[in-house]
């Protein structure tokens, strides 16, 4: 079969595509017939050697695949030959066949097509988690989503207005900021015309935003504490800005607020029951309307570094995904 390999650590241009053997499954394991990935920036880093998991050489990259199940271990009960499912593969997904264990994967509505099911896992996946779960964002509340035209944030400006909560969307140009407003935010800041705390203020009549999302850091982590409403929750996503922010306990203080983790693939690990329950209602919200997926970038297995380059330049808006 084919693949994107990673032999070794490096840049992402190193990776060429090769010949190589199918997967071996375990016996709580399937094999996957990719039809379409979704393409991450923690792929980039993995390639790179800068992610928290490194898998043995050779590899190949691809957190997240949809596709139809070609085997499967004596021990997979729940799942046969033939059926449509979304995998949560970690690695492996560039490829034209992937392996996954039983507990990711997850059985494929028939309303939804593969494309669109390869992009659910990582980005709409986290967001319903954080949202749901760490959030518990409720009708009415008012939701922050910041770097609202990336993956994550698209994805949950259409999960916050599905769950009946007002959406503020930042982003860092207009034409992002118009992408968000597309998708259901109802109103939106463009953050690089200067510090958004006082807008946020000024559109929530002085409380501040209940839930902030935040997969940015940075200097927008410091100001979202000095935005946030009384018991607010704001929902740490990650650190695309590449700095760590640390925060002042005085502020989680003064406005009684939580700062929340979200590590969805610890939760899958933990708890795939209730990860099942979200796609679920995903796939309800898809079927409702609220969630419209955004793939702006579409390429072959050969063509996949362009995706990565893409993505890597902050040239992507919602998604990039490979059709195998």
């Amino acid at each position: 079969m084919k693949a994107l390999v990673c032999k070794e650590f490096g840049p992402a241009k190193n990776l060429k595509v090769e010949e190589i053997n199918e997967p071996i499954i375990k016996d709580d394991e399937v094999n996957i017939k990719v039809h379409a990935a979704g393409i991450n920036f923690p792929d980039i880093l993995m390639v790179e050697g800068k992610y928290q998991f490194k898998p043995e050489f050779p590899f190949a990259p691809g957190a997240e695949a949809a596709g139809e199940i070609t085997a499967v271990g004596k021990n997979v009960t729940n799942y046969k030959i033939g059926q449509r499912v979304i995998a949560m593969t970690g690695h492996g997904a560039f490829a034209e066949i992937v392996k996954a264990p039983q507990k990711k994967i997850i059985p494929l509505s028939d309303n939804v097509d593969y494309e669109i099911a390869s992009i659910l896992p990582m980005v709409y996946g986290t967001s319903a988690h954080a949202l749901i779960q760490r959030g518990k964002l409720k009708a009415e509340e008012t939701l922050l989503v910041h770097g609202a035209a990336g993956g994550v944030g698209l994805a949950a400006v259409e999960i916050g207005k599905a769950m009946g909560a007002k959406v503020i969307a930042t982003a860092s140009t207009d034409e992002k900021c118009s992408v968000a407003k597309e998708h259901g935010a109802d109103e939106t800041i463009n953050y690089s015309n200067g510090e958004f705390k006082e807008t946020v203020k000024s559109m929530t009549d002085g409380r501040g935003a209940d839930v902030i999302y935040d997969p940015v850091g940075g200097d927008v982590f410091d100001q979202s504490l000095r935005c946030i409403a009384w018991e607010g929750r704001l929902l740490v996503i990650g650190f695309t800005s590449g700095r760590i922010p640390s925060a002042p306990a005085n502020l989680a203080l003064l406005k009684s607020c939580d700062i929340v983790g979200v590590f969805w693939g610890a939760f899958v690990e933990r708890t795939p029951q209730v990860n099942l329950q979200n796609f679920e209602q995903l796939y309800k919200w898809i079927e409702e309307g609220y969630i419209k997926p955004r793939i702006s970038m579409k390429v072959s297995l050969e063509n996949t570094l362009d995706a990565m380059k893409a993505i890597a330049d902050r040239k992507i808006i919602g998604k990039a995904i490979v059709k195998i």
